[in-house]
């Protein structure tokens, strides 16, 4: 890889990283909720997790979807399904340190599994695989798996840090309903594009 393409690669993976979807909605979620020390192992299940999702598909997971008809749709079902629970989830969470015993942050095999259905880091993986990657090796997919668990994790972190910021300012049960509420609204919103195609 060119030191141009590098530099092109690195900056696809930070903006697409650092934007808004529903990683970085459930992060900062997580943050308001939980503190930015309890959202730690839900960081690196994101970054670690869509890694090791960038190695695959640039190994050939992607060919399964031409493979198996329904594949695509199945993800999609799934990935709808389980986003519509987690905006439940945010909705109905409770403010920190008080309420249902259970209320924790995801874990980390938690977050890296979420990968597989997160239509975002779909759409990044398959377009870093298809952009970046014009010579397919195994050393290549590893290169790039390697750049975007680079520069994923500090663009998530943001995320959870600004939400333990907002933590303060949700002091308030009311305001904290209501930002969970958005939240959880936003996240649902992040489906449109899904169920546009």
């Amino acid at each position: 890889m060119t030191f141009d393409s590098l530099l092109a690669l690195l900056v696809f993976a930070f903006v697409t990283s650092v934007t808004p979807g529903p990683n970085n909605l459930m992060l900062m979620t997580s943050g308001a909720n939980f503190g930015f020390r309890r959202t730690v192992p839900h960081m690196l299940g994101i970054s670690l997790g869509h890694a090791f999702m960038v190695f695959l598909v640039g190994l050939g997971i992607d060919r399964a979807f031409r493979v198996v008809p329904g594949l695509d749709l199945g993800l999609k079902i799934a990935a709808v399904i389980y986003m519509l629970w987690l905006a439940w989830k945010f909705a109905h969470a409770d403010a920190p340190g008080e309420g249902r015993a259970g209320a924790r942050p995801l874990t980390f095999l938690q977050a890296a599994a979420f990968q597989w259905v997160n239509p975002k880091a779909w759409a990044m993986a398959l377009g870093a695989v298809a952009a970046y990657v014009p010579h397919p090796s195994v050393s290549a997919f590893a290169l790039l798996a390697l750049v975007f668990a680079a520069v994923n994790l500090p663009s998530v972190s943001v995320w959870a840090w600004a939400g333990q910021g907002v933590r303060r300012i949700l002091s308030s049960p009311r305001r904290l309903r209501l930002f969970n509420w958005t939240m959880a609204g936003l996240l649902i919103l992040s489906l449109v594009p899904v169920l546009r195609v």
